[in-house]
């Protein structure tokens, strides 16, 4: 099934394209490596909502409007997490991984979590980080392009769905309890995390970073755009770094991207 037979728009299809290079060019959002089919679909909808005709007209409200740019911003991101997500994978992270990091690097450890949403993967990272006793200076970098969600994470206040998979002695170690659904999580661990806007397909990364953790994201971009990420992502590395992804991906080529599997889902950087 091809992405044209996954949604068909009413609105014209060369001024979409259009409207993505502009978008890409004024914003600095590029959602051209997304599947189309989802972008798309998402775009209409906020079109129809306000009765917009064409693209064009659209764009031009876009540029005037930043409440109109803040919602299609929130609704064009996709922000579904939970702290220690598949929980066995964190746990072969705090006992295999991360140890062996500290111990070589120390002080100079280099974490990111990358399209971190609203803020429970490096809040998890963090707890780890704790529950090893890692030096106070080793903080995780944690990027996203949604500054609502960023918003969110800084803040720092979960519901119970959030918490699913958190043990009660971590519950009572690293949050207080707001109410009878939210929790907060403690001033010491919201220190070890950074929050900052980043745009996988269009920045920069940083250099020499010994785990990145990106999970469940590259699952919404297209072929190329995995590629491209992924070539990004292991150059990001350090030799005996480590990238640690989501349960439903595969990256297909890491060797020739000089990565090797060390268990599901975790690759590690051998070559240059």
């Amino acid at each position: 099934m091809n992405e044209k037979s996954l949604y068909s728009s009413p609105y014209d299809d060369r001024e979409y394209v259009w409207l993505l290079d502009n978008i890409a060019r004024h914003f600095q959002l590029d959602l051209r490596g997304y599947k189309q089919h989802r972008v798309r679909r998402r775009i209409d909808m906020l079109m129809r909502k306000y009765s917009y005709k064409d693209y064009k007209t659209y764009f031009d409200d876009l540029k005037k409007n930043s409440k109109l740019w803040d919602e299609f911003l929130d609704k064009l991101t996709i922000n579904v997490t939970e702290f220690f997500r598949n929980p066995e994978k964190w746990d072969y992270l705090k006992k295999h991984i991360l140890p062996r990091i500290l111990k070589e690097r120390n002080t100079k450890t280099k974490i990111w979590s990358a399209g971190c949403s609203t803020g429970e993967e490096p809040y998890t990272h963090a707890i780890i980080l704790e529950e090893l006793r890692a030096p106070k200076n080793i903080k995780v970098l944690a990027t996203d392009l949604d500054k609502f969600v960023l918003q969110k994470a800084k803040r720092g206040i979960y519901s119970e769905r959030s918490m699913v998979n958190v043990p009660e002695d971590i519950r009572k170690k690293y949050f207080r309890k707001v109410n009878n659904d939210s929790y907060e999580v403690l001033s010491h661990v919201k220190s070890r995390v950074i929050f900052k806007q980043h745009n996988l397909l269009m920045d920069k990364f940083e250099n020499d970073i010994d785990l990145i953790s990106c999970r469940n994201v590259v699952i919404y971009f297209d072929m190329d755009a995995k590629n491209k990420l992924y070539k990004n992502f292991a150059n990001s590395l350090r030799k005996g770094g480590v990238l640690f992804v989501g349960s439903t991906e595969r990256i297909f080529n890491y060797k020739s991207l000089g990565l090797e599997v060390i268990e599901p889902f975790f690759y590690q950087k051998v070559s240059d």
